[in-house]
């Protein structure tokens, strides 16, 4: 056993008519040997590891050439994939952009009506949903919903028009079918598509988005009339909300960075 340059031989100490031996030193060196053999056989065992896993990669490619490499098929099966995954991609940013946009709608709305965030939020995805489903701008269905009813769900008039965008029961019998009936006038979802498929309606008889708009709001249609203006001047707004989040969202190109 190699002698540690601070080891100390062992002293003698008299007890009356006995001596014993200071083993102190001898155990400060004892324990300092087997914690370097400890570490020396740590470090031998780490290096026989990876010598034995880089020896077994190495026969492993030469044996099986494409080993750690995709094979040809499934490289194939990938860049077939690649489009639907680049779909998938784009729908995502489209979903995040969308969710985006409907919450500009929905804070300006909720804003503007005093109406909770959430409501608004849902009014908005429904007449998205209903607009592009029927065929009508979503922009104009809400703008109908805010100047019937200031985006009331429950709201009712005199004359008998009811929820969102005061329908008038009686006279759409057959569409409130699809959701129960009359009694679901007051459902948010029934009333906006309902509504939406009446504005169309309304707006092809008449050829004319300002005429359709008259009819839907039950007024003359010769002569003066605000409602088609109040509608219009409602989407202006809201097209104006678009337009100011979009260009917030918009990346600042080189030319505006560097200003």
């Amino acid at each position: 056993m190699p002698i540690s340059a601070g080891w100390r031989p062992p002293t003698l100490i008299w007890k009356g008519r006995f001596a014993v031996l200071k083993t102190s030193s001898i155990q400060s060196v004892l324990q300092e040997h087997l914690g370097l053999e400890r570490q020396t056989r740590r470090t031998a065992a780490v290096v026989i590891v990876v010598a034995i896993a880089t020896l077994g990669m190495v026969v492993a490619e030469l044996q099986y050439p494409h080993w750690f490499s995709i094979p040809e098929d499934q490289s194939e099966q990938l860049a077939e994939n690649k489009p639907v995954i680049d779909e998938v991609d784009l729908r995502s940013v489209a979903l995040q952009k969308e969710g985006e946009r409907d919450r500009a709608l929905s804070t300006f709305l909720a804003k503007r009506y005093r109406v909770s965030h959430d409501m608004a939020l849902d009014f908005v995805r429904i007449a998205f949903a209903a607009g592009h489903r029927i065929g009508v701008d979503p922009l104009l269905v809400i703008a109908v919903m805010a100047v019937e009813s200031r985006l009331n769900p429950i709201a009712e008039s005199e004359a008998g028009a009811k929820g969102l965008m005061q329908i008038i029961p009686k006279y759409h019998p057959e569409k409130l079918q699809e959701f129960g009936g009359e009694r679901a006038i007051f459902e948010p979802h029934a009333n906006i598509v309902v509504g939406s498929q009446i504005l169309r309606e309304y707006i092809r008889r008449a050829g004319d988005v300002s005429d359709g708009l008259r009819i839907y709001g039950g007024g003359p249609l010769e002569g003066e009339n605000a409602y088609p203006g109040r509608v219009l001047d409602e989407k202006r707004r809201l097209q104006q909300v678009l337009n100011q989040h979009r260009q917030a969202a918009r990346p600042a190109t080189r030319t505006e960075v560097a200003l």
